[in-house]
C-alpha cells in the first residue's frame, strides 16, 4: 500500500516515522509546500520521494492531509475531485466542522474519514518529527457514519498503529471540546508570554527566575503563529464562549485576591484540584 502524506513537518513527520516503523504501509510518499521542507523531509527518510499533488493522487492508495487548516478545505476539495474510487483519504487537522461542512455535497464524501490525533509539541517543521508521537494518545474520528466502512475502518486501523485510543464524535461537538481542552490552553500560553515580556524587560531576570511551573505554562507559547492562527479563525464561534468564560473566571479570582478574601480563594483553588480525578 502506498501512501502519500501532505503536509511533512511535525504531524505528518511523526506519523511517517512511525508508519515506516510498523510497515504499515510499502512507500510513503511525500507532498510539501516549501521546497526546503521537502528536500529536509527526503534527507531524513521520512518519505521515501517527493512528488506533485497530481502524481500523489496517481499512485498513492491512502491519502493523509497534515497541512495547516487554512489550506486544508482546498486540498481536500482538490483531492476529492481527482481521487480513484479505491483511494481512501483521512486528515488530522484541529478543526473538524468547518472543513465538513465545506466537502458534506461532494460525490466522493464517503472516501474521506474526518479525524484529529490530539498530539503534538511546540515545534514545527520535519526536524521536529518524533518517535511514538501519537503513543497513548487520543485520537478523534468525526462523523463516521458519513463514511465508507471500509475507509473507517482503515483509518482506525492506522491509528491503533500508530498506538493511539479512539473516539468518536461529531464534528460541531469536536470543536467545542477541542476550544476547552486544547485551543484555549494555547491561548492562555501566548497571553501569559505577552504579558511577561511586557511587564518583564530583563531577558536575564526571566531566565533566573523561570521555574517551572512557568516554564510548562509558556512552552506552548513557542507553537507557530501560522499554524494556531488559523485554527483560532475557524474555530471563533466556541473559543469566545471558552474565552469569556476564562475572563470571568480570571476576574473572580483578581476580586478574591483584591478583597483578602483567603478562605474562597482557597476553596475555588480546591475545587479546581478536582481536575487531579480526571487527569492522574
Amino acid at each position: 500500500m502506498k501512501t502519500a502524506i501532505f503536509g511533512i513537518g511535525l504531524i505528518g513527520g511523526s506519523a511517517a516515522k512511525d508508519l515506516r516503523a510498523a510497515g504499515f504501509c510499502t512507500e510513503i510518499l511525500g507532498v510539501g509546500r516549501s521546497a526546503a521542507n521537502s528536500q529536509i523531509a527526503l534527507d531524513l527518510g521520512l518519505v521515501d520521494k517527493i512528488v506533485s499533488k497530481d502524481e500523489a493522487i496517481e499512485q498513492a492508495d491512502l491519502i493523509i492531509l497534515t497541512v495547516p487548516v487554512n489550506y486544508l478545505i482546498d486540498e481536500l476539495l482538490y483531492v476529492l475531485d481527482k481521487a480513484q474510487p479505491h483511494q481512501i483519504i483521512t486528515d488530522m487537522g484541529s478543526t473538524k466542522g468547518h472543513i465538513i461542512d465545506a466537502i458534506k455535497n461532494h460525490p466522493n464524501r464517503r472516501q474521506y474519514v474526518a479525524s484529529h490525533p490530539m498530539a503534538g509539541t511546540e515545534n514545527s517543521g520535519p526536524l521536529a518529527a518524533i518517535d511514538d508521537l501519537f503513543r497513548d494518545k487520543v485520537c478523534i474520528i468525526c462523523d463516521k457514519e458519513n463514511s465508507n466502512k471500509e475507509a473507517v475502518t482503515l483509518i482506525e486501523k492506522m491509528y491503533k498503529t500508530l498506538g493511539m485510543r479512539i473516539k468518536y464524535m461529531e464534528a460541531h461537538q469536536h470543536d467545542m471540546h477541542a476550544a476547552y481542552i486544547s485551543h484555549i490552553s494555547h491561548i492562555s500560553s501566548f497571553v501569559l508570554a505577552a504579558t511577561v515580556l511586557e511587564k518583564e524587560k530583563d531577558e536575564e531576570a526571566i531566565l533566573e527566575m523561570a521555574g517551572g511551573g512557568f516554564e510548562s505554562t509558556v512552552r506552548l507559547a513557542k507553537s507557530s503563529p501560522e499554524m494556531w492562527s488559523p485554527i483560532f479563525h475557524q474555530n471563533k464561534n466556541y473559543l469566545l464562549e471558552v474565552m469569556d468564560t476564562y475572563i470571568e473566571k480570571m476576574y473572580h479570582f483578581r476580586n478574591l485576591i483584591n478583597k483578602n478574601k483567603t478562605e474562597e480563594l482557597t476553596k475555588f483553588m480546591k475545587d479546581a484540584n478536582e481536575i487531579r480525578k480526571i487527569l492522574k
